[in-house]
């Protein structure tokens, strides 16, 4: 298995898909990263989210997509610090720097 896996997460139903696979890449060794965008950006209020956040070696968020989806860009979701908080770079960081490329 590879070392690292990026993980970009679009959809909002995917949630068991993306803690499944999370999982599994950690248990091979693997350094995982999971990116949040556009609707997938409402699992952050799913109760797993900060679970997610524990497991994976790093979570970030779409800001301007999590505030196209009616939340407040000041209400950072449980598990997460401000900084993760971010641009679409991390995804950009995921296509570069991540040895496999999942998208749910």
């Amino acid at each position: 298995m590879a070392k690292s896996l990026g993980i970009f997460v679009t959809n909002p139903d995917v949630m068991h898909h993306v803690m499944g696979v999370v999982k599994a890449a950690k248990a091979k060794g693997s350094n995982v990263k999971v990116f949040f965008t556009w609707t997938g950006t409402r699992l952050a209020k799913d109760p797993q989210f900060p679970e997610l956040c524990k497991l994976a070696d790093d979570v970030s968020i779409c800001l301007d997509s999590y505030k196209k989806m009616g939340f407040d860009g000041d209400d950072v979701p449980e598990g997460l610090t401000a900084d993760k908080m971010a641009t679409q770079t991390q995804h950009g960081i995921i296509i570069e720097d991540y040895d496999c490329y999942l998208s749910l």
